[in-house]
């Protein structure tokens, strides 16, 4: 890590470590999981270096902090111990960002205006979220949730943005759900964000008396729907990404607009506030 103060071992859960990953192994180990979740379960292309490797591997991840959930009483196909990471998040600060080649999600979406109307804001994105499928479920996912607002706590970040998937290319099979996110969850004006013109894939493809809610949010990835729990909000237009065959929104949520109950649940201290209140 580029800063010290936070980690590596961030917390336990039974033999569940969440840590931030310090090795280029661990790193790699991150690249393995993200492989197997995107292009074996979920059907992306892989370029030659991935398909080589089975990694899947990106120039962010040199510049990313990678958090990452370690499950240390794994054991391979002989029965022999062998700690394996089950899930992952990158993060990207923003003045690493700027050190660099800018935010991943810039390679979609013009996020130029908004960084540019939040000067004083410290902006991290959240990108390449995967939990291998026997490890989906609540404790694994909310070890990923406080850790990643430990990590926002620990430098004072103001918003988290970053992109989220719906699956499939054909957007006229997820019209619902988009004209969903475009009527019901859009972000304000001073937080909006649109595709760059020439990626931009329209969202309002149904009115909004015509949108099916319950089967709009039956529909949505678990991942968008938990990042709407917690008051995130999307940008105005997707993107279509033909190698992941996915289409991509934009999320926003802006720390002050976080919902209360959430941050007393993954803030320990803010949750021993209220009970001694």
């Amino acid at each position: 890590m580029s800063d010290a103060g936070l980690g590596p071992s961030v917390g336990w859960s039974g033999a569940l470590e969440l840590r931030i990953a310090v090795k280029k192994s661990e790193i790699r180990k991150a690249q393995k999981l993200r492989y197997k979740i995107f292009f074996e379960e979920g059907g992306a292309t892989p370029d030659p270096k991935a398909a080589l490797t089975r990694r899947d591997i990106c120039r962010f991840d040199k510049i990313c902090d990678h958090l990452i959930v370690i499950d240390h009483m794994a054991r391979n196909r002989f029965g022999q111990n062998k700690p394996r990471v089950v899930g992952a998040y990158r993060l990207l600060r923003q003045e690493v960002a700027q050190a660099h080649f800018g935010f991943y999600s810039a390679q979609e979406f013009d996020i130029g205006p908004l960084l540019a109307r939040h000067p004083q804001s410290r902006f991290l994105e959240l990108g390449r979220s995967c939990v291998l499928a026997e490890y989906r479920g609540k404790k694994t996912i909310e070890m990923l949730w406080r850790g990643i607002w430990a990590y926002v706590k620990h430098h004072r970040i103001d918003a988290m943005i970053g992109c989220a998937s719906i699956e499939g290319t054909d957007v006229s099979l997820i019209a619902n759900q988009l004209s969903f996110l475009y009527h019901f969850s859009q972000a304000a004006p001073e937080w909006q964000t649109s595709p760059l013109a020439r990626r931009h894939t329209e969202m309002n493809r149904v009115s909004k008396g015509d949108v099916d809610v319950k089967k709009a949010l039956a529909s949505l990835p678990p991942l968008i729907k938990g990042y709407m729990r917690v008051g995130a909000k999307f940008g105005n237009g997707a993107v279509v990404d033909r190698q992941f065959g996915v289409t991509d929104v934009f999320v926003v949520m802006p720390i002050s607009e976080i919902e209360t109950r959430y941050i007393e649940y993954f803030d320990e201290d803010a949750a021993a506030i209220v009970k001694a209140a």
